[in-house]
């Protein structure tokens, strides 16, 4: 009992957000515009601040560089598992989209979160750092994924524009700032009270400048809940029957294969720490990341498609995520 009391404690939070976003939007209280208007603040502003913050907030010296090496790697394999099994799919707008489930992550939005739930704050802590090397490896590889099957009318591949696309990432922003932050020393209290690495290196106790950190840890405070909401509002069961295939394909992938494969590999390779653990579900098995769809969008691939993938991974993670966790509870590993 206590180990479905511990699973049920870590998926419900997540879940219930999206539950909630999903009945304002049935009985008309979150109108479609307000919803795209809030995803796109999302998007822009609150999670490269959150992502920001994680990042700065972080202690550098804590980090483990192999284990991030490692899961950089991993991500690296699954995109070109993904690239092959691809290969079968005949529409090419479908191909970019659809490899895109096979390594990339709800990690932001729900990974982090979910980490800190499972495995508490020091988990949590290390996620954000994992952060640094996922997220704009994630959305380097989406936009490479996508601008594959993205070709000018000479057929070749614009690699200025995929450039462009990789740099100018409000996620991949947040996560740089927050890195060069660090790195210049730059010092900002959020008045949590936690030991920094920074702080032992240029000790300003003097002038500190709390309400510039407060102030952003506020807002990136928000960026969760109103992803979540904003995911569940938006949700609409509506496939067409003609792209069940690609959703069966995608679904199991990022679900199941993913998740299972890498989870397994990191436990025989010696990562079966509570804390390895929560931040390895929280990269490998959390749903597609909500973003996919409006890079496919405005790379001109399957737009609907991409959508479908993000609506039924996120509503099946539900069940996938509470079987995982209760797994590895049971095993012993929380």
């Amino acid at each position: 009992m206590d180990k479905l009391l511990f699973t049920l404690n870590v998926v419900l939070p997540i879940i219930l957000p999206i539950f909630l976003g999903y009945s304002l939007k049935r009985i008309g209280f979150l109108k479609e515009e307000f919803l795209n208007g809030i995803n796109k603040l999302v998007f822009v502003v609150l999670l490269p601040v959150l992502l920001f913050s994680n990042i700065y907030l972080a202690d550098l010296s804590t980090i483990n560089w192999a284990f991030c090496g490692i899961a950089a790697i991993a991500i690296f394999a699954l995109f070109g598992v993904g690239l092959i099994v691809v290969l079968f799919i005949k529409d090419p707008k479908q191909k970019g989209v659809m490899l895109q489930a096979s390594f990339r992550s709800n990690y932001a939005i729900i990974g982090i979160p979910l980490a800190t739930l499972i495995g508490g704050d020091e988990a949590g802590a290390q996620a954000a750092v994992v952060a640094a090397i996922s997220v704009p490896l994630f959305n380097m590889l989406a936009v490479i994924a996508l601008s594959m099957f993205d070709k000018t009318e000479d057929n070749k591949i614009d690699i200025k524009r995929m450039l462009f696309k990789i740099v100018t990432n409000p996620l991949i922003i947040g996560v740089v700032s927050g890195v060069l932050v660090c790195l210049i020393g730059l010092w900002i209290d959020a008045g949590t009270g936690n030991s920094r690495v920074l702080y032992q290196i240029v000790n300003k106790n003097d002038g500190t400048v709390k309400f510039i950190g407060t102030t952003i840890d506020y807002i990136g405070r928000c960026a969760t809940p109103m992803a979540l909401l904003v995911l569940g509002g938006k949700f609409e069961f509506s496939a067409v029957k003609k792209l069940w295939p690609q959703l069966t394909i995608s679904v199991t992938l990022r679900l199941i294969i993913t998740p299972t494969v890498m989870l397994i590999i990191f436990y025989l390779i010696g990562y079966r720490t509570k804390t390895d653990f929560a931040i390895l579900i929280a990269l490998f098995a959390t749903p597609i990341a909500v973003s996919s769809v409006p890079m496919a969008a405005q790379m001109g691939q399957d737009e609907e498609l991409a959508g479908q993938i993000v609506v039924w991974t996120s509503a099946l993670s539900a069940f996938s995520l509470f079987f995982i966790i209760l797994i590895c509870s049971l095993i012993g590993i929380f």
